[in-house]
C-alpha cells in the first residue's frame, strides 16, 4: 500500500483545468449539461415552491409535508429502483425519469397560470417526485462508469458535485428574482423548461444505452435484492461503512439543518445574512475540493483519506459549538465543505470502481437507502435537544458523535485497507 495520498497518476499541480477532461467525452458532456441544468431547475423549483406554500397557507406543517410527501417515495421505492436500474438499460430509466417530472412540472405550470393550483396537488406532485428520484439517483450514479473510462471517473464524479453546488448557489438567486418579478408560476415553467432541456440532451445517448447482463433482466425483484444485500454483506469494507455513515449522516444532519439558524440568532447574535454565508463558505469549500480532487486520475489509501476527511469534519462540527467569532465560524464551515466533498467523492468513485457493474445499481440503492432513512430522527432530536439545551450543545453533541462512529469504522482492518 502507497504511503502517498495520491499515486504518479495525479496530474501536474499547472494542470489547473484538468478536473474538466471527462467533458471531453461527448456521452458524458451531453449527460452532465442536460442534467447540471435539470439540477438548477430543481432548486429554483424548491425555492419557488416554498414561497407559493408560505403565500397561499401560511402554514409550517403544510411544508413539511411537502418535504415529507417527496422523501416516503423515495426512501420506499429504492431498493426497487435498484433492482430495476440493473435490470433495463440505465440511460432509458434516466430518459423516462426525465420524461415523468417534465409532465408532473408542466402540470403544475399550468394549474398555477390558470390559478388552479392547490396544495393537494402540490402533495401528489411531491409524491411523483419522491417515487422518480428512487429511480434516478442509483440509474445516474450507475451510468457514470458505463460512459468515461476509468481514470476519467474522478473528473466525472467531481464535475457532477460541482455542477450541484453551482445549482445550489445559483438557483435560489435565481428564483427569489424569478418570484419577485413575474410571480411563482414563470419560476415553475423555467422548472420545466430545464427537464425539456435534459431530456433533449438524453435522446442522442438512448442509441449508445447498453443492454444489462442477461441474467440481471430474468431475475425477480426480490432476488435482485437479495443478491444485492449478499454483495455487501460479503464485502466488509461496505456493509460498515454503510452502517457507520447512516448513524452519521444523523449526528450530522440535526445541527446543521435544524440547529444552526439557532445558532446564528441567538449564541452568534447575528442576522440571516451569516446564516448565508456559512451555507456560501461551506459550498465554496465543497466546489474548490471537487476541482483539486477532480485533477486526479486515482486516489490511493482512500479508507484512511475519506474516515480522516470525515473526522475532521466532526472536529469542526464540535468547534461550531464553540465562543469563536462569527469569521472562525464562516472559516469553519469552508473546511467542512472540503471534507464533506473528499468523504463524498472518494466513496462515489470507490463504489463505481470495486462494486461490479451488473449490481452497482442497487448496492448505490442501498446505500442511498441507508443515508435517507433515519434522517427524520435526526431532524427531530436535533430540535429536541436544541430546545432543551441550545444548538451550541448541539453542535458539540454531533461531533463527539461523528468522531466516535467514524473512528469505530476506522478500527476495522478492512476500511483502513481500502486502497
Amino acid at each position: 500500500m502507497s504511503q502517498d495520498a495520491t499515486d504518479s497518476s495525479m496530474p501536474h499541480p499547472m494542470s489547473v483545468f484538468s478536473f474538466l477532461r471527462a467533458l471531453r467525452n461527448p456521452s458524458f458532456a451531453l449527460l452532465w449539461s442536460g442534467q447540471t441544468v435539470s439540477m438548477l431547475g430543481d432548486d429554483i423549483y424548491g425555492i419557488a415552491l416554498a414561497w407559493w406554500v408560505l403565500e397561499q397557507t401560511g402554514s409550517a406543517t403544510a411544508m413539511s409535508t411537502v418535504l415529507i410527501c417527496s422523501m416516503i417515495p423515495t426512501i420506499l421505492f429504492l431498493l426497487i429502483g435498484g433492482v430495476v436500474v440493473d435490470r433495463f438499460p440505465r440511460l432509458y430509466v434516466i430518459f423516462v425519469v426525465d420524461i415523468l417530472r417534465a409532465v408532473v412540472t408542466i402540470a403544475v405550470v399550468i394549474l398555477a397560470f390558470t390559478d388552479q393550483l392547490q396544495i393537494w396537488q402540490v402533495y401528489v406532485a411531491s409524491v411523483l417526485f419522491g417515487f422518480a428520484n428512487a429511480f434516478f439517483q442509483p440509474a445516474f450514479q450507475a451510468i457514470i462508469p458505463e460512459l468515461v473510462p476509468r481514470e476519467m471517473l474522478l473528473s466525472a464524479n467531481a464535475l457532477a458535485g460541482l455542477s450541484a453546488r453551482i445549482a445550489g448557489i445559483a438557483g435560489p438567486a435565481i428564483a427569489a428574482a424569478i418570484v419577485a418579478l413575474g410571480g411563482t408560476a414563470f419560476a415553475f415553467a423555467l422548472d420545466a423548461a430545464t427537464f425539456v432541456i435534459s431530456t433533449l440532451c438524453l435522446l442522442p445517448l438512448l442509441r449508445l444505452a447498453r443492454p444489462p447482463d442477461p441474467e440481471s433482466r430474468t431475475v425477480s425483484i426480490l432476488n435482485g435484492l437479495r443478491e444485492g444485500f449478499t454483495t455487501i454483506a460479503r464485502t466488509p469494507w461496505l456493509w460498515i461503512s454503510i452502517g457507520i455513515f447512516s448513524l452519521v449522516n444523523v449526528a450530522q444532519s440535526g445541527p446543521f439543518s435544524v440547529a444552526l439558524p439557532f445558532l446564528v440568532e441567538e449564541t452568534l447574535d447575528v442576522g440571516v445574512e451569516v446564516l448565508g454565508l456559512i451555507a456560501s463558505a461551506t459550498a465554496l469549500g465543497a466546489m474548490l475540493t471537487s476541482i483539486w480532487v477532480g485533477r486526479a486520475t486515482r486516489l490511493r489509501r482512500r479508507g484512511w483519506l475519506a474516515y480522516g476527511a470525515s473526522i475532521i469534519g466532526g472536529v469542526m462540527t464540535i468547534a461550531f459549538g464553540l465562543p469563536i467569532s462569527v469569521v472562525g465560524v464562516v472559516i469553519i464551515g469552508f473546511v467542512y465543505g472540503i471534507t464533506m466533498s473528499v468523504f463524498n467523492l472518494i466513496w462515489t468513485n470507490t463504489l463505481q470502481e470495486l462494486i461490479p457493474r451488473e449490481q452497482l445499481g442497487r448496492v448505490v440503492s442501498v446505500d442511498m437507502l441507508g443515508a435517507y432513512l433515519l434522517l427524520p430522527v435526526g431532524f427531530l432530536v436535533a430540535g429536541w435537544a436544541t430546545e432543551l439545551v441550545g444548538p451550541a450543545t448541539v453542535f458539540i453533541g454531533g461531533g463527539v458523535l461523528t468522531v466516535g462512529l467514524v473512528l469505530l469504522g476506522l478500527a476495522h482492518p478492512a476500511v483502513r485497507a481500502l486502497d
